[in-house]
């Protein structure tokens, strides 16, 4: 009983820390919250400005190398063309990420049930992960009809494996004295599975998602590429070699500069859920003082 009051008591100091306002932190904690995006956003100011200077001083032509303000100005200008493809690769990205997260998190949880089926297919998962995709993707346009399908098939091959190798090193990972007393107490394996190893594998599959998320739009991107998927229904990459063609290099540093920041959004979306499964009981999330 005295084990069970002390555990509460630490829990609720744990939340009362958590529920602190701006105002009652220490000096250290607010000078660490404004550096936190002070220090990164400088970076990319002194960046740019730097190049831009590169820019100016050697008077390079914007066929070689445009000026940020060059790139701005053809992103806004050409922003109908790219806004179409930036939908089109985020959905692509979005679409294979889905189907990564459940085949890879339902195929975690089969393992997970039988050391069998893990023994007999998890190979074969690493094989299809340590294949360049690059070499894989002629081979799936061959038995595909549209190269859309093909690309998407490309960026769940790279989306996949995160997913499953993460979740099924969390679901593997639950303490073994509580995996005993469930047994002890006569507990089903798929009660096992519910109440201790799926929120134990919690951390390592949100870890999964964040890695995937970006792999499933290098993937996108890469098999794009590939593939050679041309028209109006294509991605960035297509805009990409166009632009190389036309040397519209302007519109080619656009390009990327929304791949990137695609990106960056899939980071930190993924993180902040993240941080919202997780803050209130996992260590990896509780901020303490110390």
């Amino acid at each position: 009983m005295a084990a069970e009051i002390t555990s509460n008591d630490s829990a609720a100091a744990v939340r009362q820390e958590e529920d602190l306002p701006i105002n009652t932190r220490t000096p250290a904690q607010r000078l660490e919250s404004i550096m936190r995006w002070v220090m990164p956003l400088s970076i990319g100011v002194l960046t740019i400005l730097g190049w831009d200077l590169i820019v100016r001083i050697n008077d390079i032509p914007h066929y070689i190398l445009p000026g940020p303000g060059l790139v701005a100005e053809s992103l806004i200008r050409d922003w109908g063309t790219l806004s179409g493809s930036l939908w089109v690769t985020v959905k692509i990205t979005c679409m294979a990420l889905a189907v990564a997260i459940i085949g890879g998190a339902s195929l975690a949880i089969l393992f997970s049930l039988s050391k069998w089926v893990e023994l007999s297919f998890f190979p074969y998962a690493v094989i299809l992960q340590v294949t360049p995709v690059v070499s894989i993707a002629p081979l799936i346009i061959i038995f595909v009809d549209t190269p859309i399908t093909a690309v998407l098939i490309c960026a769940w091959i790279v989306a996949f494996f995160p997913v499953l190798s993460n979740t099924t090193l969390g679901l593997n990972s639950a303490d073994h004295n509580l995996r005993n007393l469930f047994q002890l107490y006569g507990a089903t394996r798929w009660q096992e599975l519910r109440f201790l190893r799926i929120p134990s594998a919690m951390p390592y599959f949100l870890g999964g998602l964040r890695i995937a998320g970006g792999l499933s739009l290098i993937g996108a991107v890469v098999a794009e590429f590939v593939t050679g998927a041309a028209g109006a229904g294509t991605g960035l990459a297509f805009r990409i070699l166009e632009s190389g063609y036309r040397l519209n290099i302007p519109r080619m540093f656009a390009a990327l500069i929304l791949i990137s920041m695609t990106g960056i959004v899939i980071f930190l979306l993924f993180t902040w859920i993240s941080h919202l499964a997780l803050h209130k009981w996992h260590e990896s999330a509780i901020k303490r003082e110390n």
